[in-house]
């Protein structure tokens, strides 16, 4: 019998290589998140799966379904200007150190000179307050929450920690604990242009947000009457379509249009999403508009698609 040459321990190493490498190449595994501690809400957690998926044409995204421990990204996930998104980290500081229980109003804060000379100044997002007055901690998040009020995020930073630079250090800790290592806060309205995350590390945030029962109420709330002030209107026009139930807007010329969302697929699970830079140094209405149309596309396409369901692997 012919006997063929014995193939040399070098070859058959790299052919095994070469196999190995081949078969993690066709099998495309999704990243876990960070921190991971998003609960199952049920045995077998529904999960989306990369592949024609409408990401906006620009900036960078991030996808997640709760309860799945998995995150799709799109664009470059570099730190870039967030603008008004600093503010669900405001509001998340405020309630880790003052929790309010749902239906409660908690501790009336007197509004400062500072917050009412601020209401108008500089062409920010703002809403004009009296000196003296003397409103609610759940009142104040709602003037923060949905028209995105810049003096109002540094009244709420004044009365936690004495002052926005202190109050700046505790959002910075709570980005860490979260495992968000690619944000930076430097105020606690979202003004700066220095204030700057990636999509996937808001979705931690989103995430650890929407376990707050009065944050998460807020957020849902198109408008809202708040005394001393009058009614205000959620910036998040998705509301209330395409299943959205939250979070927040953000737009600068810098940072152009941002937008965190959370929507519902089938009344169990919750999408939740991150777009970030759209039509940046352009206008913030521009930028605005930009964001929210290609966040709904985004979440349309999702909730359209088919999901299969099964463990984790």
């Amino acid at each position: 019998m012919l006997s063929l040459p014995s193939v040399p321990r070098r070859v058959r190493t790299a052919v095994g290589a070469l196999l190995l490498l081949a078969a993690l190449t066709a099998l495309v595994v999704l990243p876990r998140s960070d921190r991971g501690t998003a609960a199952r809400q049920d045995g077998a957690p529904t999960r989306i799966t990369d592949g024609d998926i409408p990401w906006p044409r620009e900036g960078q995204a991030a996808v997640t379904l709760e309860g799945s421990g998995r995150v799709l990204t799109h664009g470059a996930q570099r730190p870039v200007p967030i603008a008004s998104l600093a503010k669900v980290m405001t509001a998340y500081v405020v309630l880790t150190g003052h929790p309010l229980r749902p239906g409660e109003e908690g501790p009336r804060i007197e509004v400062d000179r500072q917050a009412a000379h601020e209401a108008g100044v500089g062409g920010e997002s703002t809403v004009v307050v009296t000196p003296g007055d003397r409103r609610t901690e759940r009142e104040l998040l709602h003037l923060l929450l949905l028209p995105s009020a810049n003096n109002i995020a540094r009244l709420l930073a004044r009365w936690d920690a004495s002052s926005e630079e202190a109050f700046v250090r505790k959002m910075q800790r709570a980005a860490h604990d979260l495992g968000m290592r690619d944000t930076t806060y430097t105020d606690a309205g979202g003004i700066e242009p220095t204030t700057t995350s990636t999509a996937a590390d808001q979705l931690k945030l989103a995430r650890e947000a929407m376990r707050l029962p009065v944050l998460r109420d807020i957020v849902s709330t198109r408008e809202a009457t708040v005394p001393g002030v009058g009614r205000v209107a959620n910036t998040n026009t998705l509301l209330g379509t395409s299943g959205v139930v939250g979070l927040k807007t953000g737009s600068t010329t810098p940072a152009g249009g941002n937008l965190l969302w959370a929507a519902k697929t089938d009344g169990t699970h919750l999408l939740l999403g991150a777009v970030l830079h759209q039509r940046a140094h352009t206008t913030p209405a521009e930028g605005l508009t930009a964001a929210l149309e290609a966040s709904r596309a985004l979440i349309d396409g999702l909730r359209a698609r088919p999901r299969s369901t099964g463990s984790e692997g």
